[in-house]
């Protein structure tokens, strides 16, 4: 999983982030809840970002590939429809390493990570954060 600060940013935080305690509430769905065993549960972890949870909860939890993709081919599904021409608004993607599987998403409030600042998006006491991996049924 690549859900880490690279060096120099985690020097800059230094002592501040290490000393940060945040809990927040996981809800977790599909294959992420049948691997963990349940549905809700309060996560207290060092520092105040979605990047730094993701690290701590994973490292208590093994299920980081089901929802984070390392390549971008991970991270896409065949059969989108193609794109022809420039689409209204505004499109966000996180960068290749700081995507979720295909299927997969991180919630934080009811809002997609990319929709926010990505795995840099701060997380407060009493936030929500869904891990989502559905099941999928094809006949």
């Amino acid at each position: 999983m690549q859900a880490t600060a690279s060096d120099s940013d985690t020097a800059d935080r230094g002592d501040e982030a290490a000393a940060t305690q945040t809990t927040v509430t996981v809800n977790c769905t599909g294959h992420v809840r049948t691997e963990i065993g349940k549905h809700r549960f309060d996560f207290t972890f060092a520092g105040n970002t979605l990047r730094e949870f993701l690290t701590a909860f994973f490292e208590e939890h093994d299920v980081s590939d089901m929802l984070i993709a390392e390549t971008e081919a991970e991270a896409t599904t065949r059969g989108w429809a193609t794109i022809d021409g420039d689409l209204p608004g505004d499109w966000h993607k996180n960068p290749e390493g700081e995507q979720t599987r295909a299927y997969a998403r991180v919630c934080v409030n009811g809002r997609f990570n990319e929709l926010l600042d990505g795995l840099d998006t701060e997380l407060t006491d009493g936030d929500r954060v869904a891990l989502i991996y559905p099941f999928m049924y094809c006949v």
